[in-house]
């Protein structure tokens, strides 16, 4: 394919400090769409021309352009004012300076809302080489990022055991679907228990093997959930939102119970919604909260993609609903239909990893 003489980025206009402005052309607008030339002089050695395929849509993509914050604290370098919005994705190499990838190549790794990214080589994850039968979004799902997240999370932070109860937040969403299916049917957990917010996405939470689902919109949600996770406690908390149900969660642990601390989507648009209102229940139960970002586990990804492939493959894992894909791959206004698919995390959306196929 020869290399684009141009391409089509979205760029982040104004950082915001709560609710992201979507569209675009407004002096105010967070994101701005913008052309630039391409020619293969720019591109420098260790370098790629990417074309995007596919863009994963993450809560965590709303801490990465938050207004003030500091980069020292982020586990990733934050995209700053007229930086290109980033994205984790898959795309296909179009023209590469790199020894390690070449033209056709079709790689996992950090993106940009673009129709071509340049890219340095490190910023690679990994070479896909598709499985027979198994399509390429499922790598931004039960077999990449949030699979491994899922997988690594109980394994290694939960340290999980079989006949534990496990409760898992959010557990409709990318990573949760995958925690309740890997708790239940690979890691064997005498009870799992997820939350959700409507009876549509509970139900299929229950198909996936959840013994209990609980609906946090509910008004006697803490009730339920009490009930649901008994007198002796909970084992395990994947906690995939923070705020108030975590606060709650805390009095709901063993002593000695684990917290795998996942995600904080509660608090993304208002930092205030993050406190943890409980915190004495860590001292008094000695609990131990733990943060983790799978990208601490790169050296380890091939094992846990063993693992979530053979899942799948003995039919462990459910695969045919897991991923909720949106099309815009032929809407004539594409660009400015990525930030509001990407907004749907916040506002309710499908079950499952949500992509944009670009």
């Amino acid at each position: 394919m020869p290399l684009p003489s141009e391409t089509n980025t979205v760029i982040l206009q104004n950082p915001p400090l709560k609710e992201v402005k979507l569209e675009f052309g407004q002096a105010d607008s967070t994101f701005k769409l913008i052309t630039s030339k391409l020619d293969a002089s720019i591109i420098k050695e260790g370098e790629l021309v990417v074309r995007v395929l596919y863009l994963s849509n993450d809560p965590t993509q709303r801490g990465w352009i938050q207004k003030g914050l500091n980069p020292k604290r982020m586990y990733v370098k934050p995209v700053l004012q007229g930086d290109p919005m980033k994205s984790m994705g898959i795309g296909e190499v179009v023209y590469s300076k790199s020894s390690k990838f070449q033209e056709g190549d079709i790689l996992n790794g950090s993106l940009y809302w673009a129709d071509y990214a340049i890219i340095d080589e490190s910023a690679v994850i990994n070479k896909i080489n598709p499985r027979k039968g198994l399509p390429l979004e499922l790598y931004l799902g039960p077999l990449g990022g949030t699979g491994l997240t899922a997988y690594f999370g109980l394994k290694d932070i939960g340290k999980i055991k079989e006949g534990q109860t496990v409760v898992i937040s959010a557990a409709s969403g990318a990573t949760g679907c995958m925690a309740v299916q890997l708790a239940k049917h690979v890691f064997k957990a005498g009870k799992v228990i997820g939350i959700t917010g409507s009876k549509a996405n509970g139900d299929w939470v229950k198909s996936l093997g959840a013994d209990i689902v609980v609906n946090y919109k509910d008004t006697d949600f803490r009730k339920q959930l009490a009930k649901a996770i008994g007198p002796d406690f909970a084992d395990i908390y994947f906690d995939g939102v923070g705020g108030d149900i975590l606060s709650f969660m805390l009095t709901q642990m063993k002593p000695f119970g684990r917290v795998v601390a996942c995600g904080a989507i509660a608090g993304y648009n208002d930092f205030t919604k993050q406190f943890v209102k409980t915190w004495s229940e860590i001292i008094t139960n000695r609990l131990t909260v733990q943060g983790f970002i799978v990208l601490d586990y790169v050296d380890r990804f091939g094992e846990g993609t063993d693992v979530l492939a053979n899942a799948i493959a003995e039919g462990k894992v459910k695969i045919d609903s897991g991923v909720d894909l949106r099309d815009i791959s032929k809407s004539s206004t594409r660009f400015q239909d990525i930030p509001q698919v990407w907004n749907t995390l916040f506002t309710g959306k499908g079950a499952g990893k949500l992509v944009t196929k670009l």
